[in-house]
């Protein structure tokens, strides 16, 4: 099998297995793997506005609304009219989130310590690296709409 595809499916299965881990973890707070980040960017940008905080994320506008929508009827955020723009609103963490945040960090510090349990800081550091930089080249790729390769 090709090494890209080996790549693409391992990478897949990671993923797949870390959101399954979570939402079973993450469902005693009423939360999932799709939207307890939303909390973690809210906590260290208390007033970000919708659209940053979907930007941020990296997903469409619409199914941010529709996450976002559900951390306020869940009691986890409370949404603010923009004084400067009617059009936009502003989100904060409730006593609820802000009391929940310590709670899911724990959680999410004990899952990669069994996934990385096993490797050397060094092999940590240069996983990281290397998965940032894989990133950054599928975002160029993905920002231009098509690949660019020189010959």
């Amino acid at each position: 099998m090709n090494e890209i595809v080996k790549f693409i499916k391992l990478n897949s299965k990671i993923f797949r297995n870390t959101q399954m881990y979570l939402d079973k973890v993450l469902k005693k707070y009423e939360l999932s793997s799709g939207n307890f980040r939303y909390l973690f960017i809210i906590e260290v940008n208390e007033g970000i506005s919708q659209n940053r905080l979907s930007r941020e994320i990296g997903n469409d506008k619409a199914m941010s609304a529709r996450t976002i929508t559900k951390l306020v009827k869940a009691g986890f955020v409370k949404k603010v009219e923009d004084q400067n723009d009617a059009r936009a609103c502003n989100l904060y963490l409730t006593d609820k989130g802000r009391d929940v945040i310590p709670k899911l960090h724990n959680e999410i510090a004990a899952f990669e310590q069994v996934i990385t349990g096993d490797l050397t800081e060094i092999e940590k550091v240069q996983v990281m690296h290397s998965l940032n930089r894989i990133y950054q080249n599928t975002q160029s790729v993905v920002e231009q709409g098509e690949l660019k390769i020189e010959k």
